[in-house]
Parts: structure tokens; C-alpha cells; sequence
């Protein structure tokens, strides 16, 4: 998606080989017009798929997900990174690891929210190793409902998260394909290129 490539070259800081910094307009600062702009590519690209609901990871990936909702006309459910005193009982849960932070944490969703007829998009800012959205994915799963497709807004396409998630057979639509990072370096790469080979590691 040009637009946010664009963005991403004017305003994204390339750290190192696997850190890019965008945060003045996705996930620290978020620019309101610039979300709903990507809510809509995701809502026209998804509109075939019967969406009945938008699914997201706190905390990154609720901007994005909730302008897509909007646009597609469904409700958005944030899954939860540690279990709050109110979602006791009825709720579904998988541990994750995130290999870049070095941490695990407990996915919960509180069973009400998802039914077995649900089909779900499931948007998030960043895919690396994939890690999230497999958690996501066994949560959908074990609901009885269908994980309908994965909207990402920047793919890190030099690591395994995209051919995890296909092999899968799991849809996934990237806005932007990072082919490769550096100090000061960013290289994007065709949204319709196929996944080669990727480094195993974050």
C-alpha cells in the first residue's frame, strides 16, 4: 500500500536490522485520518470474506482495527495480554512468547464475545515471527469460529511470522513488506511477492 510505504519512508526510523520506529503515527502518536485510511484498505480488501467481527491484540493494533470495523460494520474485540479480575469463568486463553521482548503472556478473550458462526478478521501493527497471531489463531480456533483472514500493517517479510501463517493456510493481506532493515535502511518489498527464504530468528 503506497500510503503507508510513504509514511513509513518519511517518517519511520530504521534502527537495526529488526527494529523500525513508528511511533509518531502508529503506536505511540496515532494520526487519526491516516488509520482510517488504513481501516478502509483492509475493509475493501476483506469485503468478500463475511467478516462478522474485527479481533485485535492490545494495544498496538486497536487504532487500525477499530477503524476497520467501522468500515466494514462489525463489532472490534481487543484479546487481552493478562487476564483481568472481571474475565474469571467463562474465557479462552493460550500462552504466548514474544521472542523480541523477551517475555510470555497469558491471551485471554472472554468467551461471550466470540460464537462458532464468527468470522473473523484479525488486524495487527506488526508481523515478525508471528507468534501473536498463531496464539490468536488457536484461541478463534478452539471457539468454533473461523479465522476468515490476518490484516497487517507493516510486515517484516525477512522473518518467518508470513510463511508460519500461510503454511497455516491462514490469509494474510500485509499494507507494507519490509524485504529488509538496517541503521537507516529500509527496503520494501511487491505486496504480491512470494515468501523465500527467512531467518528462523527475530
Amino acid at each position: 500500500m503506497k500510503l503507508l510505504e510513504d509514511r513509513i519512508k518519511k517518517e519511520g526510523q530504521a534502527l537495526s536490522e529488526t527494529v523500525l520506529k513508528v511511533d509518531s503515527f502508529i503506536n505511540h502518536q496515532v494520526d487519526s485520518e491516516f488509520m482510517d485510511a488504513l481501516g478502509r484498505d483492509f475493509a475493501e480488501h476483506f469485503k468478500d470474506a463475511g467478516i462478522t467481527k474485527v479481533f485485535t491484540i492490545e494495544s498496538s493494533g486497536i487504532a487500525p482495527a477499530l477503524m476497520t470495523a467501522k468500515h466494514l460494520n462489525v463489532p472490534m474485540v481487543i484479546l487481552k495480554k493478562q487476564t483481568s479480575k472481571i474475565l474469571n469463568g467463562n474465557v479462552y486463553q493460550t500462552r504466548i512468547t514474544s521472542f523480541t521482548k523477551g517475555t510470555s503472556y497469558e491471551l485471554t478473550l472472554f468467551a461471550d464475545y466470540i460464537q462458532p458462526e464468527d468470522r473473523i478478521l484479525l488486524i495487527d501493527d506488526f508481523l515478525a515471527n508471528g507468534e501473536a497471531a498463531m496464539g490468536a489463531s488457536r484461541i478463534i480456533t478452539e471457539s468454533g469460529a473461523t479465522l476468515a483472514g490476518i490484516g497487517i500493517l507493516i510486515e517484516k517479510s525477512f522473518q518467518r511470522g508470513r510463511k508460519r501463517l500461510e503454511e497455516a493456510g491462514h490469509r494474510v493481506y500485509s499494507q507494507a513488506r519490509i524485504k529488509r532493515l538496517d541503521a537507516g535502511v529500509i527496503e520494501f518489498l511487491a505486496e504480491d511477492a512470494p515468501v523465500t527464504d527467512v531467518e528462523e530468528n527475530e
